[in-house]
């Protein structure tokens, strides 16, 4: 119903993405974000004698995904490929990058920091140019780990 905001019985929309990068002191809108995980990878050893043994699992490294960003293109705005073509061997400008799931009054709800994030790569626009739909371009990115915050 209008005017009824959200209860903590029911999963969060996915409404939009800000994307605050580091160096850049405003926030840029994606209207797509994937790649939003970690996975703990196990590491198993035997235990016990040459005759009985059991394998023990415990926790080892933590692997983190590339993240996907997807938004429309606009005139002028070359900022993800000049910090792509900065990259050098051994020498690149890394980012803490805070991805914000936002509610339908523009508040924050959820927010993902990714640690020393770098672009992996850049795609440009689908080349069907019988196509009606928007230009977008997709901005791949690596990073170190991530932190979750709820709320603002």
């Amino acid at each position: 119903m209008a005017g009824e905001t959200q209860d903590d019985s029911w999963p969060l929309p996915k409404l939009h993405f800000s994307v605050r990068f580091g160096s850049q002191d405003k926030d840029v809108s994606f209207q797509e974000v994937s790649g939003i995980e970690t996975e703990t990878q196990p590491i198993e050893y035997r235990h016990g004698d040459n005759k009985q043994f059991s394998a023990i699992k415990s926790p080892g490294m933590v692997k983190t995904g590339n993240i996907t960003l997807k938004r429309g293109v606009f005139v002028n705005d070359n900022n993800f490929w000049k910090w792509h073509d900065s990259i050098k061997m051994n020498i690149i400008q890394r980012e803490t990058i805070t991805i914000t799931l936002r509610d339908e009054a523009g508040s924050a709800v959820m927010s993902w920091a990714l640690a020393h994030a770098w672009p992996t790569q850049i795609l440009a626009v689908n080349s069907e140019t019988d196509a009606t739909e928007i230009a977008v371009e997709t901005l791949e990115l690596n990073h170190e780990g991530l932190t979750i915050k709820n709320g603002s």
